[in-house]
């Protein structure tokens, strides 16, 4: 889980589905739904860039 106390520099190469701002965040990142990145998630794991390479296939 984050720790929401250490807001300077979050770990932006791994993507953490049970926090909303996360999905917020990502979401709008990849001009996706909630659901979609879910099941991105799902299919290749927390990886951003894998993320990322999976969504634009």
């Amino acid at each position: 889980m984050d720790n929401k106390e250490n807001v300077g520099n979050p770990d932006r190469s791994r993507i953490n589905v049970n926090e909303e701002y996360e999905l917020n965040h990502w979401s709008k990142k990849f001009g996706v739904s909630h659901d979609e990145l879910k099941a991105a998630v799902e299919a290749v794991g927390t990886s951003a860039d894998a993320v990322e390479a999976y969504l634009k296939k």
